[in-house]
């Protein structure tokens, strides 16, 4: 679904992304760890569209869209839910879902799947978001990007400040997406506990290059915990 290429970025004259590559398979949760300031989030912007790449290839779903602006990836499928979650906190959360459908025509119904993943919301649509707490901030701005149906949904550090209940039911809904077959998962993620027990597949950054990458189910064998470690 997503494959990347030699991926490179700067700020100013920092090195920030090093040749990345990494490919995100429909129906597998691939997940992308490091400590603070490797990187991270500097390569979802980057997908997204919303740093430029300086240099590799992005291509999603068979198409080039390394130079596709923000938008256009949007209505191509990707979903995109940013660390600290950046809900409308004034808007209801009724109309902060309605917000993920504005690339569908007018009129089209928030899908039954974002509230068989989080009932809260069902209970709350009235409600400002703002007024919500961090756990059921998060749960909006997943059922945000989930309103639209995308075909890769990318979370930043979705457990972030979140209670460990509600970190439960935010691992519960990522495997069913999974499962379901008709998403591409890209999970960025510091807990480890959380990653290891959805990954399918996971890369290690470093200083912005992937020092180390397989399959999730070895993680404890490759040594990835104590390379978040060093």
């Amino acid at each position: 679904m997503l494959k990347v290429d030699n991926l490179n970025q700067y700020y100013g004259g920092s090195h920030i992304l090093r040749g990345i590559a990494l490919e995100a398979p429909l129906g597998k949760v691939t997940t992308v760890l490091g400590r603070n300031g490797v990187g991270k989030t500097t390569l979802l912007k980057t997908l997204m569209g919303l740093v430029p790449a300086k240099s590799g290839n992005i291509r999603f779903g068979g198409g080039d869209i390394t130079r596709a602006p923000s938008h256009e990836r949007v209505r191509a499928g990707m979903g995109y839910v940013p660390q600290g979650r950046e809900i409308f906190p004034r808007l209801t959360v009724e109309e902060n879902l309605l917000m993920g459908l504005a690339v569908r025509p007018r009129g089209t119904p928030i899908p039954p799947r974002v509230f068989g993943m989080f009932p809260v919301l069902g209970q709350m649509m009235g409600r400002r978001g703002g007024d919500l707490s961090g756990g059921q901030q998060q749960q909006l701005a997943i059922g945000r990007a989930l309103a639209f149906g995308p075909r890769l949904l990318i979370l930043d550090e979705p457990t972030e400040g979140i209670q460990p209940s509600i970190i439960k039911d935010i691992e519960r809904a990522i495997r069913a997406l999974a499962a379901s077959g008709d998403m591409a998962i890209l999970l960025v993620e510091q807990y480890y506990d959380f990653a290891r027990a959805l990954s399918d597949y996971y890369l290690v950054m470093e200083r912005g290059e992937i020092i180390l990458r397989g399959e999730g189910k070895n993680m404890d064998a490759d040594g990835v915990q104590e390379a978040l470690a060093v």
